[in-house]
């Protein structure tokens, strides 16, 4: 869930937004504006109340962002790498780069969030009891206690990858000291879940009321896939469990001079050879790496004029891994670096280049295979 809209950071953690929260923004605040605080509040002026919704919305997205937040600084307190928060039609998502090592640190990092959220909702209502007599602010204090304790209490539902989901797999998991297993349990869980709300928002739907049995469905569509999508990772990793990295690794590492442009290289290379990365050299000298991402940062109408020695990453600044490393680690340092492939070197020598697309290959093998 990548941001499309740049916040910045906090606790050096980049915070973003996705497309989608812009619409989910505009109904909670329609939503308020015209339909909970004039039934609620009914003596305040009509654009006191859109006022307040677009106020209680910033308040609200404010408060997924702390539950966000506090999974994330548990997760850094465990030295679990955090890529980013992004808040999207959903609520939010924190970025975790990589699953805990034991059950007791899922168990923290998955806790925090709905704890954070029941905190937030007993500070709104200590709000709420200080300031119910001046309507302006008992009505967003009010409605941020309940959505609070609502959006802890759901997280709490036991299906993966909700926070009930991950405590279930920490639970699991410490009394089976299967990881694998725990996952298998958790996400099977959490498409139960998924389908039970599918099958609500039909019925809801069905009844007349559309629009809340549209969301529920939609609601579980997402969560189906993402239990679907966690299932597989965890399958993945248990089938390259004990790889290591000379296992899946290119043996062939395409040499290109540094003086060659993005032009020739694309039209002699890429499109003739299919090959999405290169070691650039340079009077028999190792410049540094250059991909196909690298390529499309520059704009076609410069390649003719933009040579490799101008946008290649220099060899000092690449990530590298060695041919004995087991392939998870390896994959686990490619997803912090953000990365699609990286060189494989045995002491100063360049042996191979392991990438994402050797991995897939290497595991769709193994599963015609029947491994």
């Amino acid at each position: 869930m990548e941001a499309n809209v740049k916040l910045g950071r906090i606790l050096g953690i980049p915070v973003g937004l996705h497309v989608s929260w812009f619409l989910v923004f505009g109904l909670v605040t329609w939503s308020l504006a015209v339909g909970y605080f004039p039934t609620e509040y009914p003596s305040l002026p009509r654009a006191a109340y859109w006022g307040l919704g677009a106020l209680t919305s910033i308040l609200f997205f404010g408060s997924v962002l702390v539950h966000e937040l506090s999974h994330s600084v548990v997760a850094l307190r465990n030295r679990i790498p955090v890529q980013g928060i992004t808040l999207f039609i959903f609520g939010g998502v924190a970025q975790i780069t990589r699953e805990p090592q034991d059950a007791g640190t899922e168990f923290r990092v998955a806790i925090a969030g709905p704890l954070a959220s029941f905190g937030m909702a007993g500070l709104f209502a200590g709000l709420w009891w200080l300031d119910r007599a001046i309507p302006y602010l008992a009505a967003p204090s009010i409605w941020l206690m309940r959505i609070n304790l609502i959006l802890g209490l759901f997280n709490l539902i036991p299906g993966f990858p909700l926070d009930g989901g991950r405590v279930l797999r920490a639970v699991i998991w410490h009394f089976t000291g299967n990881f694998y297993r725990a996952t298998q349990v958790a996400a099977f869980t959490g498409q139960l879940v998924a389908f039970g709300f599918i099958g609500v928002g039909l019925l809801t739907m069905l009844t007349g009321n559309w629009v809340n049995g549209l969301w529920l469905a939609f609601i579980g569509w997402f969560l189906q896939n993402a239990a679907a999508a966690s299932y597989a990772q965890t399958s993945m990793q248990k089938a390259l469990r004990g790889v290591t990295v000379d296992q899946v690794m290119a043996r062939e590492c395409p040499l290109v001079p540094a003086t060659l442009s993005l032009r020739d290289l694309v039209d002699g290379y890429i499109l003739t050879g299919g090959r999405r990365c290169f070691f650039v050299t340079e009077e028999d000298h190792l410049r540094g790496i250059l991909t196909l991402a690298d390529v499309t940062r520059v704009p076609q109408e410069d390649w003719g004029r933009t040579f490799l020695t101008q946008v290649v990453v220099p060899w000092e600044r690449t990530i590298r891994v060695a041919p004995n490393m087991p392939l998870l680690d390896a994959l686990r340092m490619m997803d912090d670096a953000g990365v699609n492939q990286i060189p494989v070197v045995l002491g100063d020598e360049l042996v191979g280049m392991l990438s994402r697309e050797q991995v897939l290959r290497y595991i769709r093998t193994r599963a015609e295979l029947g491994l």
